[in-house]
């Protein structure tokens, strides 16, 4: 659980105004977490700016990289480039309470906050649900079956109104 802590950004030697970090992401860091994964081989960086105030704190996480994946179609593997950004508040309190999912509360008196989750989050949320290999996702063929099964929109038709809510918009309308 040590390694962990290499994902630690320390808050309290740092001046007021903006800092930048960068974590390199690789299966090491995934491997902390202890859950499976979708994909394989990742190489991510995680550019990570702090902008210091001084009663809060605000880190724009911007992650970006490739992943391995399986298609779900021909089980065929393919590098997916994946992007994403976060950006959370962290504001100062008496306990930590991260309920809030754009502002985590952390004790009056820690001086660093760890990212591990954060980033992993962002990595995982960047993951396409449907897995295509470009040799699928390009294939013509592919697209008219797809197109052939996929669901329909269904406009629906006009009901008929009540005669009392069309006097109700001439009203609306006349304002």
């Amino acid at each position: 659980m040590d390694r962990i802590r290499n994902y630690d950004v320390a808050f309290i030697g740092l001046k007021p105004g903006k800092h930048d970090f960068k974590f390199e992401i690789d299966q090491e860091f995934f491997d902390l977490f202890e859950t499976e994964q979708e994909f394989f081989n990742p190489k991510i960086i995680a550019n990570i700016l702090l902008d210091k105030h001084t009663t809060f704190l605000e880190f724009h996480i911007n992650i970006s990289g490739t992943v391995q994946l399986i298609c779900d179609i021909s089980n065929d593997e393919f590098s997916e480039n994946i992007e994403n950004d976060l950006k959370i508040l962290v504001k100062f309190g008496e306990e930590y309470d991260d309920s809030d999912e754009d502002v985590i509360t952390i004790n009056k008196k820690d001086g660093e906050f760890n990212l591990a989750n954060l980033i992993y989050e962002a990595v995982v949320l960047s993951i396409p649900m449907k897995k295509l290999a470009p040799s699928v996702r390009d294939n013509d063929e592919y697209q008219k079956i797809l197109d052939q099964y996929s669901p329909k929109i269904v406009e629906e038709e006009e009901e008929s109104t009540d005669p009392r809510w069309e006097a109700l918009k001439k009203l609306k309308d006349n304002n």
